[in-house]
């Protein structure tokens, strides 16, 4: 159920005719970023085309030290901030497009061509607006690196200083599940927070007729596989939804012989903050108590990645009342909550701020997932994307106004 805000009660002007004029070369540029990905860190291509297609349009924008930038609408105080993530990942393309990636074994498979597209039509908007009627406010659209490598890009923007100004933030991300037209947002957690876990057990080896004689480390690396999952699920509340999932796990050549050496990774995913930073130490204690009776030596690593993103109310009323003005009521669903990770968490956790997830299926169409070579997202997507974001970015700004009596 979409529910009703406060401010719905302001009476400000579509950002439609701003947006339109705008769809064919915003889609032509994400085509553009779409067949010449970069990894994280390596967006310098990505970052110049950013940085050219805002100075053609009058903007000033700052490049950050190495890759990413960001660049500010408008003159006076910031009321809002605006993310998009610009890298692309080590996968290698299926989709057949006539602009598919150039670049052997790497892609935009999770569709942060379609962020950096939405945020940089953002930008373009709010400048036509400001050059007709000066907003009395700015907006900080940010395009940052490395999303996806943890524990993510998002804390370079933030120690350059890139937030300090921002009273509240908001992103976007596909949703290849919500179709084309749609938009899907909902209050607390909505993605997880994300861990790697890695372990090295080691032990005497042996025949696997005499297990008595050796440290069964096979054996005892499937009590860790099996029970450390389930003991933290015993010991850290159930609607935290702590899931600890195996993605590796490698030991011995030979089936008649006990190795000396294991391996173990995966990872440790969490719905609530506190909870996470708790379950740490608790991963560690079971881990070790799990293995002791077997006798084996652990050697535990426990790489911290991302919080989870928290959705304010405030912030998520800013999306929802943007968009029902702009695409209706009926275009805003309830989004599940996801288990993967997403580094705008270390923003939220700074600043309050939402993240909303933007329909990319195409209706009737193929079901895709993100992080697939074959991900093909529904363009129409973009439009949406540019018009409820910059709708959102000028109601921001209205309500500064009121809240400072301007």
């Amino acid at each position: 159920m979409v529910r009703t805000s406060i401010n719905e009660d302001l009476k400000l002007p579509s950002v439609k005719p701003w947006v339109t004029p705008l769809v064919d070369e915003l889609v032509a540029f994400r085509r553009e970023v779409h067949a010449n990905p970069e990894l994280s860190f390596a967006e310098y291509k990505t970052t110049e085309r950013i940085l050219t297609r805002l100075r053609d349009v009058g903007l000033d924008p700052v490049a950050l030290e190495e890759t990413g930038a960001y660049v500010d609408i408008g003159e006076g105080p910031i009321a809002l901030g605006l993310r998009a993530d610009i890298d692309a990942l080590p996968i290698l393309e299926e989709t057949g497009l006539d602009y598919a990636s150039v670049v052997d074994g790497v892609a935009h498979s999770c569709g942060h061509d379609i962020h950096t597209t939405v945020m940089l039509g953002v930008a373009k908007v709010l400048k036509a607006i400001d050059d007709e009627t000066p907003l009395g406010a700015r907006v900080r659209v940010i395009f940052q690196p490395a999303e996806e490598k943890m524990p993510g890009g998002a804390l370079t923007v933030i120690a350059a200083g890139v937030l300090d100004e921002v009273p509240r933030i908001l992103a976007l991300h596909c949703e290849p599940r919500i179709d084309a037209g749609k938009i899907g947002t909902r209050i607390g957690a909505i993605t997880s927070a994300s861990d790697t876990i890695k372990i090295e057990l080691t032990g005497r080896g042996g025949h696997t007729s005499r297990p008595h004689l050796t440290e069964d480390l096979v054996f005892a690396m499937s009590q860790i596989a099996t029970n450390v999952p389930a003991v933290l699920g015993r010991r850290i509340d159930v609607r935290s939804a702590v899931s600890v999932v195996w993605g590796q796990i490698h030991a011995g050549s030979a089936p008649n012989a006990i190795p000396a050496t294991g391996y173990l990774a995966g990872t440790m995913r969490c719905l609530d903050g506190e909870a996470w930073e708790g379950a740490g130490d608790l991963l560690d204690e079971v881990v070790r108590q799990v293995a002791s009776p077997y006798g084996v030596e652990v050697k535990l690593e426990h790489i911290r990645g991302v919080p989870p993103v928290i959705n304010t109310e405030e912030e998520t009323d800013l999306i929802e009342d943007s968009a029902r003005a702009e695409i209706g009521s009926s275009a805003i669903v309830l989004t599940p909550q996801s288990m993967g990770g997403e580094d705008f968490a270390w923003m939220t956790s700074k600043v309050p701020g939402a993240m909303m997830r933007l329909g990319t299926r195409t209706p009737g169409g193929e079901d895709y997932d993100l992080h697939r070579g074959d991900y093909i997202p529904d363009e129409s997507a973009i439009e949406v994307g540019v018009t409820v974001m910059a709708a959102a970015a000028v109601r921001a700004i209205a309500q500064l106004k009121m809240a400072t009596g301007e």
